[in-house]
């Protein structure tokens, strides 16, 4: 409980995106391998991001629910205005809404900047904003995804992902259908000479 609190505030906190606009990207895909059996995970594609405390927290994107809007916020929100699918991010308070999104200005309230121009947020006032910007990109989740600082690497050790540069495309797709499978053999594709796909996870995303 005291983990889930913790990734909980990292999130929600985030940190103030003006001085993160123009920081290297600070996004990756994990993508489950095919061994991967925990249930909150198989075949997932999940988008991560790294909190100021080294805990890795982010969404899975490709698990639509049948979930609406309005039984998860209060009627503060314009949720009539939302009528894409609610994506299940995680096991982790799968009642809190979090929103992936696009904008050229400095968001609102506190988010994660994830790439250029994408960030990651679980603020009640961006995602006001969101829901009431005509032609807004952005993509909700219910409940996140989280470990603790050095959790991730130790299922890196245990080869548990493949992982990859997070990519907007593959963020905002119009159907998540077919994405793990896509990316896994893109992944393989890639050859068993190659680490993870390819890429480094950075140092930074290690506790010392």
């Amino acid at each position: 409980m005291l983990r889930e609190v913790a990734l909980l505030l990292a999130l929600a906190v985030g940190a103030p995106a003006l001085a993160q606009q123009n920081q290297p990207a600070n996004g990756l895909f994990l993508i489950a391998k095919p061994g991967l059996t925990d249930p909150n995970f198989a075949k997932t594609v999940v988008l991560v991001t790294q909190a100021e405390d080294a805990s890795t927290v982010g969404v899975i994107i490709n698990r639509p629910s049948t979930l609406r809007l309005s039984q998860l916020l209060s009627q503060e929100f314009a949720t009539q205005n939302y009528r894409d699918p609610i994506y299940s991010g995680g096991p982790v308070m799968r009642q809190a809404i979090v929103a992936v999104f696009r904008t050229e200005t400095v968001p609102g309230a506190a988010a994660f900047h994830i790439l250029k121009n994408i960030y990651l947020t679980m603020h009640a006032d961006n995602i006001k904003q969101l829901l009431i910007a005509p032609g807004a990109k952005y993509r909700l989740y219910a409940g996140f995804s989280g470990w603790a600082p050095r959790q991730l690497e130790s299922e890196f050790k245990r080869d548990g992902w493949f992982l990859m540069p997070a990519d907007e495309t593959m963020l905002f797709r119009k159907s998540a259908e077919g994405l793990w499978e896509e990316l896994v053999e893109r992944a393989r594709q890639r050859g068993p000479r190659v680490n993870n796909a390819g890429v480094t996870m950075p140092a930074k995303w290690f506790a010392p």
